[in-house]
């Protein structure tokens, strides 16, 4: 069986999680805690960072979107990158803009301050980044309910792998409590339709031991 050496509240490795579970592959998790340098997972994948599989002919891929790219490549069933190039285009734009922008000017400055740091042993928050992820978010929900309101789904009419970029950095922030839905309607809307998908049952599901999600985490209707 594959293994997916991944952490908790990583977007990326949620990414290839979900992707995964829409393709309807098998897979085990293998949590690493990449702050420890094991030799052994830096063998696998010399940058030490996470998501990592490992196929069961002894493939090794590593980084979240050639991950998923792979994937759709060799199981074309449930594609997820788009049908043409226009499409294609399209989500893979959408794909680099929540896990660059999204992630450096949101999860960064929120997931990793307020609880990556604390889980490793760092110390606690910056105050300022802290402040910087929380105004942020909203421009980045405004935008998820720009697109929602004339598309279907991010990307177009199908779900994509836009939708599951978006969704693995906003259930990362979600779990900490800080998503202002109240102010963000068609980005709410967008989500519950996310969640209620069998493929990102796993992630609601998530507890970080001693760290554990709002009451509504796993809510479908919030």
């Amino acid at each position: 069986m594959r293994n997916l050496y991944h952490l908790w509240l990583s977007p990326y490795c949620r990414k290839v999680r979900v992707a995964l579970a829409e393709k309807k592959l098998d897979f085990e998790l293998q949590l690493e805690k990449t702050w420890h340098r094991r030799p052994e997972f830096l063998a696998l994948n010399p940058a030490g960072q996470v998501p990592v599989i490992v196929e069961d002919d002894g493939t090794v891929l590593s980084e979240s979107t050639p991950i998923c790219e792979y994937l759709d490549d060799v199981y074309p069933d449930h594609c997820l990158v788009g049908p043409d190039p226009v499409s294609r285009a399209e989500i893979r734009r959408l794909v680099n803009w929540f896990d660059l922008k999204f992630g450096v000017e949101v999860t960064h400055n929120l997931v990793d301050e307020k609880l990556m740091k604390r889980v490793i042993g760092l110390g606690g928050p910056d105050s300022q980044a802290v402040r910087a992820g929380k105004h942020n978010i909203h421009s980045h929900l405004d935008y998820i309910g720009y697109l929602t309101e004339r598309r279907t789904w991010l990307g177009g009419d199908d779900f994509s792998l836009a939708d599951i970029a978006a969704a693995a950095h906003v259930s990362a922030v979600d779990y900490i409590g800080d998503v202002p839905w109240e102010d963000h309607g068609a980005a709410k809307d967008w989500y519950a339709r996310v969640k209620s998908r069998p493929s990102f049952r796993a992630l609601l599901a998530d507890h970080i031991p001693g760290l554990p999600p709002p009451r509504d985490y796993a809510n479908l209707d919030f």
